[in-house]
């Protein structure tokens, strides 16, 4: 059976699917922010929490950088929804 480079095995059968390395630092930030509302919110860790007060700023960015956060990308607005786009033409 071959490695496919999107899984990681964590023991066993289990098997979860990393999400695509984030390119853009911009979406980067976005990404860890929202997971630390998440945090703040509730949630549990993904990663094994340090010992002492870390900030969930730096646990959500260190998921994030793990590939450990499922994450859609909202679908662009159609061509014309911009400056002008209901300007009459003569």
């Amino acid at each position: 059976m071959a490695h496919n480079d999107n899984q990681a095995t964590t023991g066993g059968a289990d098997t979860v699917a990393l999400a695509p390395s984030i390119t853009s630092r911009f979406l980067f930030v976005d990404v860890a922010a929202q997971r630390a509302k998440q945090l703040r919110r509730g949630a549990l860790p993904r990663v094994e929490r340090p010992v002492g007060p870390h900030k969930l700023e730096r646990l959500a960015m260190q998921e994030v950088r793990s590939g450990l956060i499922q994450y859609t990308l909202p679908i662009a607005p159609e061509v014309g929804w911009g400056r002008g786009a209901y300007q009459q033409q003569s």
